[in-house]
């Protein structure tokens, strides 16, 4: 196909248009792909989860009978094992759950570790 003399600049033009409007649109107009939309937003639903259910599972920690006792022995272990202790006592494992979930458990104990009682 032969494009006359005079369309080239103008087709040339519209080719850099649309290259440079991509550039500029993936690059600061906060385009994404979709499946870095969904990525996102699977992160984002995550994290709402977590901070749902977090308040469950300290509750559930200070409800026990010996809440006390736990709790010393919680902040006498390291804060990366802290997260292990939730979740092998118990309290990250939801109602329906069979097994506790490590986010709520990590999220909980941050938690705990930083109430003052």
């Amino acid at each position: 196909m032969k494009i006359p003399a005079e369309l080239k600049p103008a087709a040339w033009g519209a080719v850099g248009g649309a290259v440079a409007l991509a550039v500029i649109g993936f690059s600061w107009g906060g385009w994404v792909t979709q499946s870095t939309a969904e990525r996102d937003g699977r992160t984002r639903a995550d994290a709402a989860v977590v901070a749902a259910l977090s308040p469950i599972c300290v509750v559930k920690f200070q409800q026990q009978a010996d809440a006390t006792q736990q709790l010393a022995e919680f902040k006498k272990i390291g804060s990366w094992q802290q997260g292990d202790f939730i979740a092998k006592g118990g309290w990250a494992t939801m109602p329906g759950s069979a097994s506790p979930a490590s986010d709520v458990a990590k999220a909980c104990a941050v938690t705990l570790a930083l109430n003052k009682s």
